[in-house]
This record gives C-alpha cells, structure tokens and sequence, in this order.
C-alpha cells in the first residue's frame, strides 16, 4: 500500500471500502494533515479479509494483542522484519523508498508515485494549485507493484528487474 508504518498500524475497519477497493485514511492521522486514498489490490484486500476473522468486530484492522481498544504498536513490522534477519538491512518505512525507486525506475510517473507516497509537492505554488491525487493511475500503478512483488515472491523476476 506504500502508507507509513505507523498509518498501517493504526487502520480502522470504518476506513476500509472493500466495494470500491479503497482505504481511506483520514486526515488526522495522516502527516501532511489532509485524507489519504489508497487503492487496495488483490493481495491487499486478501490480507484485509484475513483480518477479518480476527478483529472484525474490534475498531482496528491489526488490533493490539496486549492493549485492548488500541492498535498494533506502530514498530511491530519493524520486529517482523528483525526477527526475520533484516536487523540493520531494512526497516518497514525503508519499504516505501523500495516502492518509490522501484517503480521510478521502471517508468511509472513522479506525480503518481509521490500521490501514493502521500508527500507533498516541494514547489508550493504547484501544491497550492494541483489538487489532483491521481486516483486512476495510482490504481494501475499498485496493480502493477502488487505482480511485481508476487514476482520477487516467486523468484520469477528476471536478472534486469
């Protein structure tokens, strides 16, 4: 989904719209502090449904298992990751820069990456004017990063990728 550790944490199932396949995260919790649209894919929404049988009926997507009514800590992907042998390697906010430099590198469009990324633009006059959030292309663009992370997954990415 290319959000922040801490967005992911925090998800709450009154942001989930599974019919339109979109997380819409609001503006408080995001950083540059206005709502956040982030289209769910096949994988994406496999996990969600996951987690359905599991919390559900809770206010959060990944409910802590130690803090009841509260979400998972925030640093939890990054012990995932730890205890998986990626300690100094890779942390779960490094994931979003994998994502970007991924998809820059095989063409996708600086706007559309940065949209997903939900950064703002640097020139403010532009940021000020451009509203759009690319919502269509970004939907093409995380189909593709969710094929090419089954590919990594699968070993079948070829020797240039």
């Amino acid at each position: 989904t290319m959000v922040r550790p801490s967005e992911a944490s925090r998800a709450e199932w009154s942001e989930i719209d599974l019919e339109n396949k979109l997380w819409i995260i609001p503006a408080d919790i995001m950083k540059m502090d206005r709502p956040h649209k982030v289209p769910l894919t096949g994988p994406s929404i496999q996990i969600i449904k996951q987690m359905q049988s599991i919390s559900y009926d809770k206010t959060f997507v990944f409910p802590s298992p130690v803090k009841k009514g509260k979400p998972v800590n925030s640093q939890t992907a990054n012990k995932a990751l730890r205890d998986m042998g990626f300690k100094d390697i890779l942390v779960a906010h490094g994931l979003r820069a994998l994502a970007s430099t991924t998809l820059n590198e095989s063409g996708f469009d600086y706007d559309v990456i940065e949209s997903a990324l939900a950064h703002g633009d640097e020139n403010k006059i532009r940021q000020a004017y451009n509203r759009s959030i690319y919502l269509d292309k970004r939907k093409e663009m995380m189909q593709w990063w969710s094929e090419y992370i089954n590919q990594a997954k699968q070993g079948e990415l070829d020797e240039k990728s």
